[in-house]
């Protein structure tokens, strides 16, 4: 059984930096997302997220 490993990401709030949306992902997912947002300039907060 191969297990994958999951990452929480939360899409930052400009203004005051709270968390506008939550999402888990793979590490695929999350690299995809992390190159979009350096080309918006959009804040991401990552961490690995607990089995679930």
């Amino acid at each position: 059984m191969t297990h994958t490993m999951r990452f929480e990401i939360l899409r930052l709030d400009d203004a005051n930096g709270s968390a506008t949306d939550r999402l888990i992902a793979d590490a695929e997912t999350v690299r995809e997302l992390v190159q979009a947002a350096a080309s918006t300039g959009e804040r991401l907060l990552i961490r690995p997220c607990p089995a679930i």
